[in-house]
């Protein structure tokens, strides 16, 4: 039995294959450039030719690729843009429009453009991964795939896109309160997270469930896997993106509280003074909120002590090292024995807890190294 796994973030994107009966450090994987780098790489190339870009397909992650389109556009080349790809950039056609100089054309309109070089943007490319695997002799017969990918969530325009994002957060935690309540078979992804919604459309999965998660959520889930972090009655954890820090605090009951930020917009002291505020109850939305963040919940009066024990706050992402010698006494959390693959765990325990007859062969070899999966972990708390 195998699951495939796919942890999408701003630099990389990391795969793996899991398969029934193997230990899981013993499942094939891949860490390789993220989908908007190679789109950004593309650009780039499309640039330094002096070429115009038709961008078609969907809707998929920024960043990268959309520093590159608006240096193509202000190098004074063309871009033409189908509305969904346009979306990548900004929900907001218009602004797009306005301010990024791109021209937004209807599906009809491509035929008229076919000596345009074009660009289709997606997310998820599967059969690119069955590619990559059938080159070392490895045929891909998933009975589930599960995709992790961050998504604001297409707010209103009247609406500011870190109060959505944040809203969505709280309604989730206020629905089930665990962490696999960031992860949807993909017939249930709430409509307005339009970027999982596009991963659907491109994904080309149709013989076996494809489950949807946010990705800052899987890897604090898959931090917690790490035996040294399961072995806790409650923990901190934040994972430390690219782009955004998400951190948990978690104990018997699920989540205690939250906060999220834009990584670029703090430092270490700053991270610290939050991570400090979220476990002893006193961070504030309004806090988080009024300093460019998403925002702040607690859930959970009682303090969880960072000062005693083995260590303190539990710590992954890319950016982690923002936490080295920090007075917090950070744990690098390394589950299975590899980081990089911290959301592809917490994307398989999902599929576990989503999907019911993958459950038992999942959980099985979560735990066959004689640890505990932690009580935030489990859906009948």
């Amino acid at each position: 039995m195998q699951v495939l796994a796919i942890d999408i973030g701003t630099g990389t994107q990391d795969i793996y294959l899991f398969r029934s009966g193997l230990s899981l450090e013993n499942g094939f994987k891949l860490v390789m450039p993220s989908p908007t780098m190679q789109i950004r790489g593309e650009i780039l190339e499309a640039t330094h030719r002096r070429e115009d870009l038709l961008l078609t397909g969907v809707t998929m992650g920024g960043g990268p690729c959309h520093w590159a389109a608006e240096a193509h556009v202000k190098a004074g080349h063309k871009i033409f843009a189908t509305p969904d790809a346009a979306r990548t950039f900004n929900d907001d056609l218009d602004w797009v429009s306005r301010e990024m100089g791109v021209e937004i054309i209807s599906e009809d309109e491509i035929v008229n453009l076919m000596k345009v070089r074009q660009i289709e943007l997606r997310d998820f490319d599967l059969d690119t991964i069955t590619e990559a695997f059938n080159v070392f002799g490895v045929r891909l017969d998933p009975q589930a795939v599960a995709v992790g990918v961050f998504d604001h969530g297409a707010a209103p325009p009247d609406v500011s896109d870190r109060q959505f994002r944040f809203d969505y957060l709280e309604e989730r935690i206020q629905a089930e309160n665990r962490l696999t309540a960031f992860a949807f078979l993909s017939e249930d992804i709430p409509p307005i997270m339009t970027r999982m919604q596009a991963v659907v459309k491109s994904g080309n999965v149709l013989d076996c469930p494809l489950v949807l998660m946010d990705n800052a959520a899987a890897s604090v889930l898959g931090a917690s896997l790490d035996t040294r972090v399961s072995a806790l009655s409650r923990a901190m954890i934040v994972n430390i993106g690219n782009f955004h820090a998400l951190a948990f605090r978690l104990g018997p009951t699920g989540i205690e509280g939250l906060f999220e930020h834009h990584t670029g917009l703090i430092d270490q002291p700053r991270l610290e003074a939050m991570l400090r505020s979220l476990a002893n109850g006193s961070l504030t939305h309004a806090e988080i909120f009024d300093g460019h963040g998403h925002g702040a919940l607690i859930r959970h009066p009682e303090k969880l002590d960072l000062d005693h024990g083995d260590f303190g706050v539990v710590v992954t992402g890319p950016r982690r090292t923002m936490m080295l010698c920090s007075e917090l006494r950070p744990y690098f959390a390394v589950p299975y024995g590899d980081m990089m693959l911290t959301g592809c765990f917490g994307l398989l325990l999902s599929v576990a807890d989503l999907v019911d007859e993958l459950s038992e062969p999942i959980r099985s070899a979560m735990t066959n190294i004689g640890g505990d999966i932690a009580p935030w972990d489990i859906s009948d708390y």
